[in-house]
């Protein structure tokens, strides 16, 4: 039986359409780590994992750290998107802010 964790890893890996080799690839993990962590009854991953884990799947670490198996609200997906907003390079924000800018001339 798998962990909360576990099953909230293999249903937003599933929704970003992630083979357990993609995402095991994007967290710098084995295929075999990422199968131990959805179906094991009560995985122990570091810190740091699940904050790659959580950046690849586009949510924060407490959303998944938490018991609860609610999907992410939108609280959770704006950080992720803030989160990935602040590690970009300052020219790729400077093109973010110029499509935001583009919407208020609407």
């Amino acid at each position: 039986m798998s962990s909360p964790l576990g099953e909230k890893i293999r249903v937003l890996r599933k929704q970003n359409n992630l083979s357990l080799e993609q995402l095991a690839e994007l967290t710098e993990s084995s295929k075999s780590y990422i199968w131990e962590l959805e179906n094991k009854d009560d995985p122990k991953p570091s810190a740091e994992k699940i904050s790659r884990i959580a950046a690849a799947l586009k949510v924060t670490t407490d959303f998944l750290i938490t018991k609860s198996m609610a999907t992410p609200d939108e609280a959770v997906l704006d950080e992720a998107l803030f989160r990935k907003f602040r590690a970009m390079s300052e020219a790729d924000k400077k093109k973010i802010r110029k499509i935001i800018d583009g919407w208020d001339d609407e």
